[in-house]
């Protein structure tokens, strides 16, 4: 492993984010809204540290390998989540500690969308931008787009690529080449962003709060520019706009390029994970919609209406809000959080389990079953008709054994911080799955537990975001070995 070139690259990629700066500069300046100042200091200070590293490591041209991959999108999200927060430090109006400015700003990367900051409706302009834009960067992966449009990750993107995109399978490739690749997600990214913010727009939103929304929808992220997030509009149609693109921003991104290239829809129907994604999502609203109208909580209309649009956001982990799901009446809350558990599809920029090892874990749990009838007869498991290799197996097992390990230990730490049992629960189910909103004492905003808990959630969402056991690699004594 080579630390020098993951500095190096490290060094040119906060060069890059440091760009990412200018455009709230630029909506500071249109709204006058007294931010500038912020955003500048962000810039130059974000812009010289990457400088800095890739001077002192510029002459270092050694090619990438895999466990540089894992080490600099570690780095990089770190690095990410501290040059991030500067912009919230440095607006004094604002008056966030370093703990939740890091907080708010890994959620935004992780687009995750826990906030610890309350009277967002009062916020500047260019800082409401900013959140979602944070949101918009991490949905697709910066990492990605770095691979995408910077020549010197053109050795070695495989293994960035590789170690910074979810899911169970990431050895394909949409085309031969990786860059081309990454430019291929994004520009579907870009596009479907550009699809969400007109169709918000034209449904009834302000030019400024359709496009903000729009990064944090495709993004699966669910920060908003108001406190009542999409219950702010009160409307269906904007609710209607918000469920098709979370859902489509759910499913594999994979799917929507071969849609593209061979401009049909009907690919999606005949994959097996799509079919179990909606499948869920349906269901799930079935039921949520039968106990809202039994209990008389909202005529049947409204019942389906909310009952659809929670089930949605939560379920695809994107965390956006229409009503109080977590005081509906039974298990209805416990179901609709649990259900952040699967997430959206590997491959999309959503969180969670990711609905595909969910569905083999399934499948597994079945052919035990059968075997326990046959004892001697065989039965593969299969994807799309394909039979799935034991290796993908022993792979999402493993995932789902470390998961369940790693989620119980971060519980505990947090209890241990004065937490109770729900509230430690939700939070880092919430964060893990890059959801956002918890039950409990983190139902609405995370402001009011100690900066330790904050500490505790931002390594969850990077846990989560990267798929646990890019992180956790970095910690076992095989990985710094030559």
């Amino acid at each position: 492993m080579h630390i020098q070139i993951a500095f190096r690259v490290l060094g040119s990629l906060l060069m890059m984010f440091s760009l990412t700066m200018l455009p709230p500069i630029a909506v500071s300046l249109f709204y006058n809204d007294g931010a500038i100042d912020a955003f500048i200091r962000a810039f130059i200070y974000t812009f010289a540290g990457g400088l800095l590293l890739a001077g002192l490591f510029y002459n270092n041209k050694n090619e990438m390998r895999t466990k540089d991959g894992f080490l600099i999108t570690f780095l990089f999200y770190t690095a990410l989540g501290a040059f991030g927060a500067i912009p919230f430090v440095e607006l004094e109006s604002l008056q966030l500690a370093w703990p939740d400015a890091l907080f708010e700003s890994l959620s935004g990367l992780t687009t995750t969308g826990a906030t610890v900051i309350v009277g967002i409706d009062d916020l500047p302009e260019s800082v409401l931008y900013y959140r979602q834009q944070l949101q918009w960067l991490g949905g697709m992966g910066i990492i990605v787009l770095a691979v995408a449009i910077l020549p010197m990750l053109g050795i070695g993107g495989m293994q960035l690529y590789r170690a910074e995109t979810p899911g169970p399978m990431k050895d394909s490739k949409l085309t031969p080449r990786i860059k081309h690749t990454a430019v291929a997600l994004w520009s579907i990214y870009v596009w479907l962003t550009l699809a969400c913010a007109i169709a918000y727009w034209l449904a009834g939103m302000s030019v400024f709060d359709a496009v903000c929304h729009s990064f944090s929808t495709v993004a699966i992220g669910g920060f908003s520019t108001h406190d009542a997030s999409i219950g702010y509009f009160d409307s269906a149609a904007i609710e209607a706009v918000a469920i098709l693109f979370m859902i489509i921003a759910g499913i594999n991104f994979g799917l929507h390029f071969f849609a593209w290239k061979e401009r049909t829809i009907f690919h999606y129907f005949r994959d097996d994970e799509v079919v179990f994604y909606l499948s869920l999502l349906i269901g799930a609203t079935v039921i949520v919609s039968a106990v809202l109208i039994t209990h008389g909580v909202y005529d049947p209309a409204d019942s389906i209406r909310y009952a659809a649009f929670e089930v949605v956001s939560i379920f695809t982990t994107t965390g956006f809000g229409t009503a109080d799901f977590t005081q509906w009446p039974t298990m209805v809350p416990y179901l609709i959080f649990f259900g952040a558990f699967t997430g959206a599809c590997a491959g999309s920029t959503g969180g969670g389990m990711k609905v595909m090892r969910v569905m083999l874990i399934c499948k597994q749990g079945i052919r035990e079953i059968h075997r326990l009838i046959h004892t001697n007869a065989i039965f593969p498991i299969k994807l799309n008709k394909r039979p799935v290799s034991s290796n993908i197996i022993e792979a999402v097992w493993g995932f789902f054994s470390i998961y369940v390990v790693v989620f119980l230990f971060l519980q505990l730490a947090l209890m241990a911080t004065g937490m109770d049992f729900t509230t430690a629960f939700s939070a880092v189910g919430a964060s893990i799955n890059n959801l956002g909103p918890g039950l409990g004492d983190v139902a609405y905003h995370y402001g009011e537990i100690t900066p330790v808990a904050k500490l505790l959630l931002c390594f969850a969402m990077l846990l989560g975001r990267l798929e646990i056991f890019t992180l956790l690699v970095l910690f076992t004594p095989m990985f710094w070995r030559k």
